[in-house]
């Protein structure tokens, strides 16, 4: 038998994580060299795999390592403080931390396993031949690293001053497919890695449905046969997902992002919301409105970018009925008003989303502050791109100022809140509250926000390459969704210039995503819609309902079983080969069998019926064909595309004397966020003009976890570290968030 060798691994001499990682590498290439060892006389095909893709184990990992020390003995430049330790280099080394536990207990199942009767050599081969991909992706990334820290300058994190064709280069030999198949998920909190596989498999099977041909009893009768292949071939998965995300366009992006708030969302296990005794949609009428600050009236105008003068939609949520609130007149007992009021603005990448969608956390954390929550839901790109959004947001903040009584609060501590691209907008109504002489928020809380809103690469926005929820695609798409409107990439002449294989695809009718891409989030039954403005006098007399528990849909069982057995614990190989290990023993069949097969086919019809329901009919795309192609080619050009630098649009580019008037400003990101480092030189920008600014950074949460609070309990601790942030700010006094 041969002997494999290796190269030694260079030794640290301190004691912190780079001595664990070195400790980690010698057990995984031991357990390479064993594995390797073992099925290098293996002349079977699975064998000889087997083999190679041991030793490509070995190769990535001494290739990667010295580019991690090197990266590492500058990583402190980057962070906010000595307390709080955070970075996109950061980051990477954790997720390669990561990457090798996951290669190590891949390993180590191999060696208990190899000897065995009962060793499924098919299954795991391809297990081990996408964790070597894993590493080798890495390296690349690492490679990438290397050179955005070559350009980097006095700590900052982003590069913006090299040629477009450097800039791209760090992003585009980067393998994503590993990423996406058997692996996704690798470096997420446990509580969470069936749900952003289940995510995974939706999006798949959706572009199904988005992008099919025929009628909907032609989709029906090949529905099991097109989609079952993205439950039983991670690998399937994973190429569909990539191109998706490289090909498809923004409307894709929108249709799929609103599916939490169609019935499909309904069905995931265990989403049950808190019950709220108020939860209002209010309808402020496009008038005039002036406030009065310290004797002078200030007007406030109308929203009209781009739409025209629209009504603005906010949703109040309350966990308790109070005095002078809209629409309680007849009823009692009613609360005092409370002393905080939060103005809430919710994330969805500026393209989709509203406080219905966001509604699940809201309401926990209603209930926690017992403080009024006014969401707002803005217009979304890109029909209404920006500056809109950001008017729309101030105007309902100024609105809030003169009517918050109305809103069940006495005004005393007024905050803004908002995630992701809504925590953007708020930094940004800030901002425009101070060069408009309105009084800005007591304080301001941003969960994972972009600040600077253009292609300027930084370590951690190499992170969606990986990111299941934001990949690098969508992304780019929704900020040139929201940032550039037709009439600036006209002037540019952008569309001339930078051609996208993209206008090829068949967008849906309006009509078909009528449900879906509503840019105001529909009345449900367990609403009222109030209108404030010119139907004011009128408010008292519409029906009111209280929100309760009872009205919420809860979880299907049956989806919740299908998930678990199929989505999250599926051992089926791409042959159709189901194996059993209920008792121990192995069960093999060439077909699946009927038990199985009953039930995959009824989670295929169920998903897929919702989908092709949502969409209606569609004829025939020719996009189909660009997103089964290995090598879509219209993205890099897309990026090519103007961005102002204008501080409404990009808050990092405010200058020092606006960002030391902003009111104290909390911030919280997590380790995994694309838009870790956004977070980080904001809050070291507010820092450096002596703000009170603190930055909160959690580990094994992905960007918009607070969207899954309430069915993962790390996401939830994370949730309940906002409220306490929220709390600090309003000035309250109970400490709801104790660290384990």
């Amino acid at each position: 038998m041969t002997e494999t060798a290796h190269q030694s691994t260079p030794e640290l001499n301190d004691g912190g994580p780079q001595s664990s990682i070195s400790n980690d590498i010698t057990v995984l290439k031991d357990f390479c060299s064993s594995n390797a060892d073992f099925f290098a006389s293996d002349s079977s095909e699975n064998g000889q795999r087997l083999y190679i893709s041991f030793m490509a184990l070995i190769d990535a990992i001494d290739g990667l390592y010295p580019r991690l020390i090197e990266i590492e003995k500058r990583v402190k430049e980057f962070d906010f403080d000595e307390d709080t330790p955070g970075n996109g280099y950061r980051s990477y080394i954790s997720v390669f931390q990561l990457a090798l536990k996951y290669a190590i207990d891949l390993n180590q199942k191999i060696m208990w396993r190899r000897s065995s009767l009962l060793f499924r050599k098919t299954v795991l081969t391809k297990e081990i031949e996408s964790c070597s991909h894993l590493l080798s992706s890495l390296e690349v990334c690492f490679k990438n690293l290397q050179t955005i820290l070559s350009w980097s300058k006095d700590g900052n994190l982003f590069v913006q001053d090299r040629p477009f064709e450097e800039l791209i280069s760090v992003c585009q030999d980067i393998n994503q497919y590993c990423f996406y198949g058997r692996s996704l998920g690798f470096q997420f909190c446990d509580s969470l890695k069936n749900v952003l596989q289940f995510i995974a498999l939706s999006m798949a099977i959706f572009s199904e449905a988005y992008y099919s041909q025929g009628s909907l009893i032609s989709k029906a009768t090949n529905s099991f046969m097109t989609t079952t292949k993205y439950i039983t071939d991670p690998e399937q998965r994973a190429k569909r997902i990539v191109n998706i995300s490289q090909s498809a366009d923004v409307d894709f992006c929108k249709s799929f992002w609103f599916l939490s708030e169609s019935e499909l969302m309904n069905q995931l296990p265990s989403v049950v919301c808190p019950s709220v005794a108020v939860s209002k949609l209010i309808i402020i009428a496009p008038e005039p409105l002036v406030l009065n600050i310290g004797g002078k009236d200030v007007e406030i105008p109308v929203p009209t970018a781009h739409i025209g003068p629209k009504p603005v939609q906010v949703r109040l949520i309350s966990y308790h009925v109070r005095e002078g609130m809209l629409g309680t007149k007849n009823k009692s007992p009613l609360e005092p008003p409370a002393k905080g009021l939060i103005i809430h603005c919710h994330g969805g990448g500026f393209v989709a989303q509203s406080s219905k969608s966001h509604e699940p956390y809201l309401r926990d954390w209603a209930k926690m502050l017992d403080i009024p929550i006014l969401s707002i839901d803005y217009s979304l790109a890109p029909e209404a791109p920006f500056p809109r959004a950001l008017e729309e947001v101030f105007y309902a903040y100024c609105w809030a100022l003169k009517n918050h009584n109305f809103l069940g609060s006495d005004g005393e501590r007024i905050i803004g809140v908002g995630d992701s691209a809504g925590a953007n907008l708020l930094l940004a109504a800030t901002l425009k509250c101070i060069n408009s002489g309105v009084p800005t928020p007591h304080g301001v809380f941003a969960a994972y926000v972009p600040t600077l809103v253009k292609f300027a690469p930084s370590p951690a926005r190499l992170l969606c390459m990986m990111d299941p929820l934001l990949p690098f695609g969508f992304l780019m798409r929704c900020l040139k969704a929201y940032a550039c409107p037709p009439e600036l990439l006209a002037a540019n002449n952008s569309a001339m210039l930078y051609p996208s294989d993209t206008e090829s695809f068949e967008e849906i009718s309006e009509s078909d995503l009528a449900e879906l891409q509503a840019h105001k989030s529909p009345v449900s039954e367990a609403s009222d819609t109030l209108t404030y403005g010119s139907l004011n006098s009128h408010m008292d007399d519409l029906n009111e309902k209280d929100v309760t528990s009872a009205e919420i849909e809860k979880s299907q069982k049956y989806m919740a079983d299908i998930v678990q057995n199929f989505v999250l614990e599926s051992d089926t190989d791409t042959e159709g080969t189901r194996i059993s290990q209920a008792n121990g023993a192995s069960s093999t069949s060439s077909t699946l069998d009927n038990s199985f097969q009953t039930r995959l086919s009824g989670f295929v019809s169920t998903i897929k019926g919702h989908f092709s329901k949502m969409l209606g009919e569609r004829g025939l795309s020719s996009s189909e064909k660009i997103l089964e192609s290995d090598k879509p080619d219209s993205l890099w050009d897309e990026l090519c595309f103007p961005v102002p630098n204008d501080p409404y649009l990009s808050p990092y580019c405010a200058s020092d004397d606006d960002l030391k008037k902003f009111p104290p400003t909390k911030i919280l990101t997590v380790e995994l966020d694309p838009c870790l480092d956004d977070c980080v030189m904001f809050a070291k920008r507010l820092k450096s003009v002596g703000n009170d600014v603190s930055l909160d950074i959690l580990p094994g949460l992905p960007h918009g976890f607070l969207n899954f609070s309430l069915i993962s309990k790390d996401a939830h601790e994370g949730s309940k570290l906002c409220v306490q942030r929220m709390k600090e700010l309003l000035q309250l006094d109970k400490d709801l968030f104790k660290p384990k």
